[in-house]
């Protein structure tokens, strides 16, 4: 891409007028690096509809074809809020036509695909990241500095994570999630993408020694994963964690890491309750009072403000990211790629365990 100099904000594009991409247009809105300058949909009517729903300016241009839109030299950025299957030839698409991409989660049916956009965008030298928001808020860097800190958190022992929801009957029909044509990871690929993600999160990306799923899943007709559980296990650090993900539980966003000497507890840590704060709890050195009448340590509450939406942010961090390339010349920051193959690789591990029978898979870093 040719450079630009004058400091400009980074131009995205949205392809696909998903219900999701209504979030992330709002969060284009409000971050100052970021502009929406085109939507594009499979019909002009849908472009329009969403427009209109969104009260995007007049001057946002619409397309009736994704491919209208890459063609578009304005745009920078793309963010693709498209059904998993479609994403290696979109994200190639866009890769070749030198947009940088934020891509919906799951990222990919497998790891083989996700590896072909990860290649695509590094030889077209174009910025990457998947669209886990939750990474971008400052409550996560707060707990990862307390859990990074081995004086006082000790070495990581246990790690749980549960992303899960309750679909409606007509979620659990005619959602794309439940559709094996379009998204046929289901659960494990939407809520179970974040369980995954977090476990990772706290392990510095490390990959697991083996992983396995728990019995039962459950499925639909088609086969697609409405929910499943599933554990991962460190030898060398003697560390375990466990997973739930699921359409068909109650609303829960729950991450424990528990160390040799403190845990964390957060029970929002995907979605705050509150969009202008994020609350977790941490323990230090807590310990059974005599006769187990109580705690010896009450857990801390540390409340962490953001002076902007998570997603906000998340748009921000990529147009940093964008304008180093489009405007210094510097190289994109594979760390994104790198973070979603990491998760992508254990998703792929789960499924094989519930395809063969619950068996263990053995990973190799």
């Amino acid at each position: 891409m040719a450079k630009n100099d004058d400091g400009s904000p980074v131009r995205f594009g949205i392809m696909g007028c998903a219900v999701i991409a209504r979030k992330l247009a709002a969060a284009i809105a409000v971050a100052p690096s970021a502009a929406l300058v085109a939507v594009a949909s499979r019909s002009i009517d849908k472009a329009q509809q969403f427009a209109v729903r969104n009260n995007l300016s007049k001057e946002v241009k619409l397309y009736g074809s994704y491919e209208e839109l890459l063609e578009d030299p304005s745009v920078d950025a793309v963010y693709l809020p498209l059904p998993t299957s479609l994403h290696v030839r979109w994200v190639t698409a866009a890769a070749e036509k030198g947009k940088h991409v934020l891509l919906e989660k799951p990222t990919a049916l497998d790891a083989k695909m996700l590896d072909e956009m990860l290649h695509a965008c590094e030889a077209n030298r174009v910025q990457f990241m998947d669209a886990s928001m939750w990474y971008h808020h400052p409550r996560t860097l707060r707990m990862k500095g307390f859990v990074s800190n081995r004086e006082k958190f000790g070495e990581i022992k246990s790690i749980h994570s549960s992303s899960s929801f309750h679909g409606s009957p007509n979620f659990l029909k005619n959602d794309i999630r439940v559709k094996a044509e379009l998204d046929g990871l289901g659960a494990l690929g939407d809520t179970g993408w974040y369980c995954i993600g977090a476990i990772l999160w706290a392990m510095d990306q490390k990959l697991p020694t083996t992983v396995r799923a728990l019995p039962a899943a459950i499925k639909n007709d088609a086969g697609v994963i409405l929910s499943c559980r599933g554990s991962m296990n460190w030898g060398e650090e003697g560390t375990v964690a466990t997973f739930h993900c699921s359409f068909v539980a109650h609303a829960t966003q729950d991450l424990v890491v528990c160390g040799s000497k403190a845990t964390i507890h957060v029970e929002d840590f995907i979605i705050p309750f509150d969009d202008r704060r994020g609350v977790f709890r941490s323990t230090i050195g807590a310990e059974f009072l005599e006769l187990h009448v109580g705690w010896s340590v009450k857990g801390e509450e540390v409340v962490v403000g953001n002076e902007m939406v998570q997603e906000g942010l998340m748009v921000e961090e990529l147009s940093r990211l964008v304008k180093g390339v489009r405007d210094g010349g510097v190289e994109p920051d594979l760390k994104w790629g790198r973070t979603a193959m990491a998760t992508q690789l254990v998703l792929d591990a789960v499924r094989v365990s519930i395809d063969g029978g619950y068996q263990p898979v053995h990973m190799y870093n």
